[in-house]
C-alpha cells in the first residue's frame, strides 16, 4: 500500500505546500496554472471547470488521475471545489475543502483492490505570493489528517474493524518556495506539535490481529529538491538524467509506541520509546544517501514463548550511507556509519545465560565509521540491472576505517585502517580484489574476559590456550594492564605483516 500513497503524494503536494514569501503581484489563474502545470508534468490527467469572477477565481469538479502501468491500477483524486482569492496586494488566498479523497484501484495479487484515502485539514489558511516564476506560499492548520476511508477487495467491503488507519499533524506551519527556470525547484520547511497515528486488522480468515498506535512530538521538516518540467514517473532513470533530485530532512523530540496482537496463534505486546531522533535522505543522479538516528531509545518486548517482558535501552542508535549510484569509470567516494552505543538489558535477561553474575553488565557499544571509493560498473537505478547480478554492479577500490569500535562485557576493542585494492588480481586472496595498507588495532581486557568464560564453562582450557596463544602471534602487549596492540600490513606483494613479523 505504501508504495501507492506514494504515486499519490504529487497531487497531495501541491494540496498542501506552503510557502515564506516575497511579496509581488500574482493572480488567481497564475497560481491554478502553475498547479495544474505541475501536475500534468507529474503524470495527472486533469478535468476541471473554472470560473472567473472579479479577483475570485473557482475551480470546480477538479479531477486528477494517473496510471500506474507496473502496478496494474489506477490513483485519482476529485475535488469538488477550490477557489482561488485576489487579496488586492500581489497575494491570492487558496481555500481548499475540508476533505480530500484520494482513490487507489489497482491488481494485488490477482485481486481487484480498491481503498480511499482521505485528507483532511481544519483551521487551515493558504496564502501564496512572489511572481508566476517565483512562488511562495505560507500554510497553517490547526490540524491535517488521513485515513482510511474505505476498503474493498474483489467487490466486498472490508469493514472497519477488520482494518483501519488514522495519521495526524497537530498545529502545522510550513512554508514553500517554488521557482521556475528550464526545472523546477523547491526550498521547503515545516513543524509541527505532535503527530499521532492508530492502525488496526483483523484477519476474518485466521487469529492474526493487531493493533498499533503512538505519536512523535515537536516534529521539523527541511528540504529542497529539482523537478523537471516534463516527467515520467514510471521511469527514475530517465527523470535523474533530466534533473530529479531532493533532500530532505524529518526530526522530532520525543517519540512513543505501543504495538500488540495475535501472531502464528501467539500473543504479542511491545512498546517503543525514545528522547528524539532524525530521518534524512538524499538523492540525485550521482548518489543516493540515508541518516537515521535516534536518541535514549527504549524497548519492551512480551511475548508467550518468554515468561517475563524483555526490556532493552540505548543511549544512541544511528545508521547513515552516501552511496554512488552513477555507472563511471572514475572512482567514487561512499560513506557507512553504525553506532549502537551504551545498549544494556534486564538482570533476567542476562540470567538465562550468566545466571551466576560472572559477567560485568557494563553498557555495550559498537561503532563502525568506514569511507571508501568504488567504481560503479552499472547505473543502480536502472531496473535492467536486476537481470545481470550474476556480474557485480561495482568494484571497491579503497576503503578507510575511520572508527571501529566495540566494547562488551569488560573488554574493549578500538581501531583505524586505511587499504586499496587491486581488482585485477583476484587469485591472492581467494577471489577478493588484493588489498594493500594497514590496520591499528588495540584490545583491553581480552585476557579477563577469556578467564570469565572458562569460569562460565563456556570456553575450555584449551580453547583458551589456542585463544591465547593466536593473540600473542599478532598482537604486542600495550601500555596499560590486560591491553595488546597490533599493527596489521598487507603490503602490494601480497604480504601479511604483524606488528613487523611476517605472517604470509
Amino acid at each position: 500500500m505504501m508504495a501507492y500513497l506514494k504515486r499519490g503524494s504529487a497531487a497531495a503536494l501541491v494540496l498542501s505546500c506552503t510557502g515564506h514569501g516575497a511579496l509581488a503581484d500574482l493572480a488567481a489563474q497564475d497560481v491554478w496554472s502553475d498547479w495544474r502545470s505541475y501536475l500534468s508534468a507529474a503524470g495527472y490527467q486533469i478535468t476541471a471547470s473554472e470560473q472567473m469572477s472579479g479577483g475570485t477565481l473557482t475551480v470546480s469538479n477538479l479531477s486528477m488521475a494517473m496510471q500506474i502501468p507496473e502496478e496494474q491500477g489506477t490513483v485519482s483524486m476529485l475535488l469538488d471545489q477550490l477557489v482561488f482569492v485576489e487579496n488586492g496586494d500581489g497575494t491570492v488566498n487558496v481555500t481548499m475543502p475540508p476533505k480530500m479523497p484520494i482513490t487507489f484501484a489497482m491488481v494485488d495479487d490477482q485481486d481487484e483492490v480498491t481503498a480511499v484515502i482521505g485528507l483532511t485539514q481544519s483551521g487551515a489558511s493558504m496564502v501564496v505570493s512572489g511572481t508566476p516564476a517565483d512562488m511562495t506560499y505560507n500554510y497553517t492548520a490547526a490540524r491535517l489528517g488521513m485515513g482510511l476511508d474505505s476498503l474493498t477487495v474483489e467487490g466486498d467491503t472490508v469493514p472497519p474493524e477488520v482494518a483501519s488507519m488514522t495519521v495526524s499533524l497537530s498545529n502545522v506551519i510550513s512554508s514553500t518556495r517554488m521557482q521556475l527556470s528550464d526545472k523546477r525547484s523547491y526550498d521547503q520547511d515545516m513543524k509541527a506539535s505532535e503527530l499521532t497515528y492508530d492502525m488496526a486488522f483483523d484477519d476474518p480468515d485466521s487469529e492474526d490481529a493487531g493493533v498499533f498506535g503512538g505519536s512523535l512530538q515537536k516534529l521539523g521538516f527541511e528540504g529542497a529538491g529539482t523537478l523537471p518540467l516534463t516527467m515520467d514517473t514510471s521511469d527514475l532513470p530517465q527523470m535523474l538524467k533530466a534533473g530529479f533530485g531532493f533532500e530532505g530532512r524529518f526530526t522530532y523530540g520525543s517519540g512513543k509506541g505501543e504495538m500488540s496482537g495475535t501472531g502464528d496463534g501467539e500473543q504479542f505486546a511491545m512498546s517503543t520509546a525514545s528522547q528524539g531522533g532524525a530521518f534524512g535522505v538524499a538523492m540525485d543522479a550521482a548518489h543516493l544517501s540515508y541518516d537515521v538516528s535516534q536518541q535514549q531509545s527504549e524497548i519492551s518486548l512480551q511475548t508467550a514463548d518468554v515468561p517475563f517482558p524483555i526490556a532493552v535501552a540505548m543511549r544512541e542508535v544511528a545508521f547513515a550511507l552516501d552511496m554512488p549510484i552513477a555507472k563511471s569509470e572514475e572512482e567514487q567516494p561512499f560513506a557507512f556509519g553504525l553506532t549502537l552505543a551504551d545498549f544494556t538489558m534486564p538482570e533476567q535477561l542476562w540470567g538465562i545465560f550468566d545466571p551466576g553474575a560472572i559477567l560485568p553488565r557494563d553498557p555495550a557499544t559498537i561503532i563502525v565509521d568506514l569511507a571508501g571509493k568504488v567504481r560503479v560498473l552499472a547505473d543502480l537505478m536502472d531496473p535492467a540491472i536486476a537481470e545481470n547480478l550474476d556480474q557485480p554492479p561495482g568494484e571497491l577500490t579503497a576503503l578507510t576505517i575511520n572508527d571501529l569500535t566495540v566494547s562488551a562485557a569488560g573488554a574493549d576493542l578500538t581501531g583505524t585502517g586505511d587499504f586499496t585494492f587491486d581488482n585485477s588480481d583476484l587469485e591472492s586472496f581467494g577471489g577478493m580484489p588484493a588489498p594493500a595498507g594497514k590496520a591499528s588495532l588495540k584490545l583491553v581486557g581480552a585476557n579477563g574476559l577469556i578467564d570469565k568464560l572458562i569460569q562460565m564453562g563456556v570456553v575450555s582450557d584449551q580453547d583458551a590456550t589456542g585463544a591465547r596463544m593466536m593473540m600473542g602471534m599478532v598482537a604486542v602487549p600495550g601500555d596499560g594492564p590486560d591491553t595488546l596492540n597490533s599493527d596489521i600490513e598487507i603490503n602490494d606483494q601480497g604480504q601479511i605483516m604483524a606488528n613487523g613479523q611476517r605472517l604470509k
